[in-house]
């Protein structure tokens, strides 16, 4: 069986690791969409698709997980439209895993099995939680796998997000 999860991964933290690894217990191949691909250098987008698949990529490696395709899939504004998108831009798959209600939705009325994911600490391994932490200098690092620390420090993106979030970037 192949399944698709789609996130836009900003960055990726423990939370989507756990989802990977359970979904890899499940079926014997992964293809992880890299959503909202065309968007980098914003507040709420501050990584291209080249550095979030790169982040994917170095963590899948260290902690030597296989039978992962990674694709880049840009927004197209039209959610009706947004599965078949989808579709046309990865390999066939089998089944949706996913936490957002939306995708979950959509995905099912383009005829998909869709499974949904329950979320770990949702509200710690969360982008949104760990740039807000960036910006502020609290601890963030240990809502990452290191991997991503390391990739984060020599693509200086904390840097980055700081500076966005004053609007200075």
């Amino acid at each position: 069986m192949r399944a698709l999860l789609i996130g836009r991964f900003q960055p990726f933290h423990k939370g989507h690791l756990a989802v990977i690894k359970k979904i890899l217990g499940e079926a014997d191949e992964l293809i992880i969409v890299v959503g909202s691909s065309q968007h980098r250098d914003a507040v709420e987008n501050p990584f291209s698709a080249e550095e979030r698949v790169e982040m994917i990529r170095r963590v899948l490696d260290t902690e030597g997980v296989t039978g992962v395709q990674i694709f880049k899939v840009p927004d197209i504004g039209d959610d009706n439209r947004y599965p078949g998108h989808v579709m046309e831009h990865v390999p066939s798959f089998d089944v949706v895993y996913s936490g957002n209600s939306l995708v979950q939705r959509l995905f099912s009325a383009a005829g998909k099995e869709v499974r949904a994911i329950n979320l770990i600490k949702r509200k710690e391994y969360s982008g949104t939680e760990i740039r807000r932490r960036m910006t502020t200098g609290e601890k963030w690092g240990h809502l990452v796998p290191e991997a991503v620390v390391k990739y984060l420090n020599e693509i200086k993106g904390v840097e980055r997000v700081k500076k966005l979030e004053k609007g200075t970037g």
